[in-house]
């Protein structure tokens, strides 16, 4: 930041030089990529849904922009103490905010996932992830610390009772996600390997539930499985797309098959990517969010606290498995999922809380000076 010096001693220059750059210009570059992606993916987007004004959607993800970086500027300028507190309140408020939405959300879709507030809605289970993980980690921490304390079995049973609310609205995209992370993060802090198989055949359980009792998700399985049978047009047309693309993209006028792309502004964004800037882009987005997650990564190999080590590894798994389920459904590697790409798809609630990930982050992962540390002591 230029005019801040290092022997300024205010929170702004504190915070400006123990913050971890590398990521802030690669959080950065992604947020760029989807407004401009956005720019191409938006007036298809905007027609097929007769909303008159065709950059309404790049136009309301730079509105979301702001309260982004805002959130990261205020989520990384805690300490390791206070963003533990902060992920607990969090997950207190959205674990409540998910039961009222299997209560009382309208049913858009088959599913009961999202609060409409005017012209914006939000999404409980997009804020509950981050939370979850840090109280998690703070459990498992706890476990590691003090062997009486069953720290493991209470972050499994949270775990159980999460993903059994996600499953109900029905989401299991986002309960295989948290699954996914869960098992990553409980690896990183030691555990052993017989809650690790419960955890295992809870997520089995549910995804086997799923497909026999949710005739949407056997549908999506099935249509995976068996390409040339059930319903598979989005997924086929973002192929299309892809395919039309080649290595260097194609010029707007010769990238018709955005505009007959469902969710090309959110889900199918990748598609768009290849098909407008071809396999380059696509490389570069894969790459941002590789460099994003094993910056974060190395630096939660050089913590002490194993609350914070295991916090920031869960926290990156999250962004990069959820990166990593998006890209595949988008060349057909997984099946459809209706789960965005962070930082470049459209939607307010992905990306704040995308933003609030990233933060916890750096909060995390900030050099501390010695004051800082010595009254911030962290397991």
């Amino acid at each position: 930041m230029k005019g801040v010096s290092r022997i300024d001693d205010s929170p702004i220059a504190r915070w400006w030089w123990s913050v971890d750059h590398a990521s802030l210009g690669l959080i950065a570059a992604l947020m760029m990529i989807g407004v401009v992606l956005l720019f191409a993916a938006g007036p298809g987007a905007a027609m097929r849904l007769q909303i008159d004004n065709s950059f309404h959607f790049p136009l309301r993800q730079i509105f979301f922009i702001a309260p982004a970086l805002a959130v990261i500027v205020i989520m990384s300028a805690l300490t390791p103490l206070q963003a533990r507190r902060a992920g607990a309140v969090l997950f207190g408020l959205m674990f409540a905010s998910l039961l009222a939405a299997l209560l009382f959300a309208p049913e858009i879709n088959g599913a009961k996932r999202w609060f409409a507030f005017g012209p914006f809605s939000f999404q409980p289970s997009e804020f509950l992830k981050p939370g979850f993980v840090i109280v998690a980690a703070w459990m498992l921490a706890e476990g590691a610390r003090q062997p009486r304390f069953p720290g493991a079995v209470i972050a499994c049973g949270l775990f159980a009772v999460c993903a059994g609310l996600l499953a109900l609205q029905p989401d299991y995209g986002q309960a295989g996600l948290l699954t996914m992370v869960f098992m990553a993060m409980y690896f990183v802090s030691g555990g052993g390997l017989l809650l690790l198989t419960v955890v295992a055949t809870i997520a089995f359980g549910l995804f086997a539930a799923g497909y026999f009792f949710s005739p949407h998700l056997a549908a999506r399985v099935d249509a995976f499985l068996n390409p040339g049978e059930g319903e598979a047009y989005q997924v086929d047309k973002a192929l299309e797309a892809i395919a039309n693309g080649g290595f260097a993209g194609r010029a707007d006028a010769a990238a018709p098959v955005k505009f007959s792309l469902p969710d090309a502004q959110t889900d199918f964004i990748f598609a768009v990517a290849a098909e407008e800037y071809g396999m380059i882009l696509c490389a570069l987005i894969i790459t941002l969010f590789m460099a994003l997650v094993v910056r974060a990564f190395v630096k939660a190999g050089a913590l002490k606290s194993v609350f914070a080590q295991t916090a920031v590894c869960g926290l990156a798994s999250l962004i990069g498995l959820q990166s990593l389920i998006n890209i595949g459904v988008n060349l057909r590697a997984l099946p459809a999922k209706g789960m965005t790409l962070p930082f470049i798809s459209y939607g307010g609630s992905s990306l704040i809380a995308a933003a609030l990930t990233v933060g916890l982050i750096l909060a995390l992962t900030r050099r501390q000076s010695l004051a800082d540390r010595r009254k911030d002591v962290m397991p």
